[in-house]
């Protein structure tokens, strides 16, 4: 995925943000997907270290809410934006654009991806009418095998890669609130041993 802030521009965004209102960090997190429609959302890895430097300059605070941290903008804070008003506009703009460049870059993958299958089940399709042809007893009106599997494997690769997408945004929420634990992790692996466990036990394949 290409850059979507520049060098400096997501420590006076997040300012502005804070400016809006106190914020912990996964509500940072989801303002900031917001404004991407969804295209781009930030790790806490991204985010944390920021707000930690925009409090040591003095331009942020923070304070415990049960188990959350709220960060708050200070007056320090208020002055830096001000100041940077231009700065913040050019920003503005910078994020109009790399909304506009990731969408692109969404819409390319799918692309790619819808001509990927197609070239499959081309390429499945005239193997199938090969294996037809050297087989003139074999009914064609049902789907080859071949191809039907090409189709299901394809439908289960959406089926994993939505799985994991969200998956990971359950566990960076956890993260952004500091209540993922290594307890979480270990279940979800057993969890995981599970199921493939049954799908393989499915396939009559003998787990290893």
């Amino acid at each position: 995925m290409s850059p979507v802030f520049s060098h400096g521009s997501l420590r006076l965004y997040l300012l502005s943000l804070l400016a809006e209102g106190p914020k912990h960090g996964y509500e940072l997190i989801q303002s900031l997907s917001d404004r991407f429609g969804g295209t781009y959302s930030p790790s806490a890895g991204t985010i944390y270290p920021r707000l930690a430097k925009l409090e040591e300059e003095g331009l942020v605070t923070k304070e415990s809410d049960g188990r959350k941290t709220v960060y708050s903008i200070t007056d320090a804070g208020r002055r830096e934006l001000e100041g940077r008003q231009g700065d913040l506009d050019a920003i503005e703009l910078e994020l109009t654009n790399s909304v506009r460049r990731l969408a692109d870059e969404v819409r390319t993958g799918v692309t790619d991806a819808m001509r990927s299958l197609k070239a499959d089940l081309a390429s499945a399709a005239r193997q199938a009418k090969q294996t037809a042809s050297n087989a003139p007893f074999v009914s064609t009106e049902e789907p080859d095998s071949r191809t039907t599997s090409r189709i299901a494997l394809h439908d289960a690769d959406v089926a994993i890669a939505q799985f994991r997408q969200q998956l990971r945004s359950d566990l960076r929420q956890q993260v952004a609130t500091g209540t993922l634990t290594d307890a979480t992790v270990q279940q979800l692996k057993i969890d995981l041993d599970r199921v493939r466990d049954g799908i393989r036990a499915a396939f009559g394949t003998t787990t290893e």
